[in-house]
């Protein structure tokens, strides 16, 4: 996830034409990192154990499914 999501601040930046610190990269990389980790938390189970893999597919799926209620298509 760590890879993707820095990929998609590096486009970010060329299609603003900017250019960021590192240390605002890494910031806005922990922030992500941060986020996902909260909804697989959310998401994968009980307060004893988290299954991330479990937590990372509902996540995914109620984010798709929440923009397709707002667009109107469902």
């Amino acid at each position: 996830a760590g890879g993707v999501a820095t990929s998609g601040l590096e486009m970010a930046q060329n299609a603003a034409r900017l250019s960021w610190k590192a240390e605002k990269v890494d910031a806005r990389l922990h922030h992500i990192m941060l986020d996902i980790h909260h909804a697989c938390v959310k998401y994968g189970g009980d307060n004893k154990h988290t299954n991330y893999v479990q937590g990372a597919n509902i996540a995914g799926f109620v984010k798709v499914a929440d923009a397709m209620l707002a667009q109107g298509v469902i």
